[in-house]
């Protein structure tokens, strides 16, 4: 058990999130509006006739090359091991200006290295925060670098991949194995699908915020309720200063 927790503190959990790149479709570069409209009509049904640009609002945040970073969430566990203590401090990282939100994430995984874990973190987070530093000119940090890597040499963690055991036909919400687990939900007050319109509409990054902090620490429990090596561990949470 003492290995397992001390393997912990290598762990950096984390969430993004993200909203479309403009508030209106009106505001995108022309260019980039013909190529939303090229994905547009691979996304929406065949039987559904809607205006063109019609779905940028709800759907582009999830598409890097349409959206933007809005958010980054972090938190790491530290274990005090003569006082057998295990505490979990995160911090959010959060810029009207990307680029500049981007840059000071980059400087904290340069720190240490760090295993980098999100829930889909493989299929979302992880490859989105790559697409958009390249986007904004930022040199990809070393964890984020799996390019010509082995792949027992890239230090990314997903609880849902841990979950699926293999059978990679299974999708299960972060807040579906928070519930099976007896975990607090993370969204009491926003969930991913509002992120949007709090962001662009209500001008709300603190609300964003909260929310994302509360899904890197939903996250960093589950991976500790499917690693039982910690019996009901007790877990004192610190919030950092932004």
């Amino acid at each position: 058990m003492a290995d397992f927790l001390e393997q912990l503190n290598d762990i950096l959990f984390l969430d993004i999130e993200t909203a479309s790149l403009t508030e209106k479709f009106e505001d995108l570069p022309e260019r980039i509006q013909e190529e939303w409209l090229k994905k547009e009509r691979n996304i929406k049904p065949s039987d559904v006739n809607t205006e063109p640009g019609s779905l940028y609002f709800d759907r582009a945040g999830i598409h890097a090359e349409f959206g933007q970073v809005v958010c980054v969430g972090v938190g790491y566990f530290q274990w005090i091991k003569k006082d057998n203590k295990l505490s979990f401090r995160s911090k959010c990282y959060a810029n009207t200006e990307e680029k500049e939100l981007l840059l000071e994430f980059k400087a904290l995984l340069e720190k240490k290295k760090w295993i980098l874990c999100a829930h889909n973190g493989k299929e979302f987070d992880f490859p989105y925060l790559c697409r958009r530093m390249l986007i904004n000119g930022v040199a990809l940090p070393e964890p984020l670098q799996i390019a010509g890597k082995k792949p027992w040499e890239v230090r990314h963690l997903d609880t849902m991949e841990l979950w699926k055991f293999g059978d990679y036909k299974h999708y299960t919400r972060l807040e579906l194995l928070a519930s099976i687990f007896g975990i607090p939900s993370s969204k009491d007050e926003l969930d991913g699908s509002q992120v949007n319109t709090t962001f662009h509409l209500e001008g709300d990054i603190e609300k964003i915020k909260k929310y994302c902090l509360r899904d890197v620490e939903v996250t960093a429990k589950v991976f500790l309720a499917m690693n039982p090596q910690v019996e009901n561990p007790e877990i004192e949470i610190i919030h950092l200063q932004d």
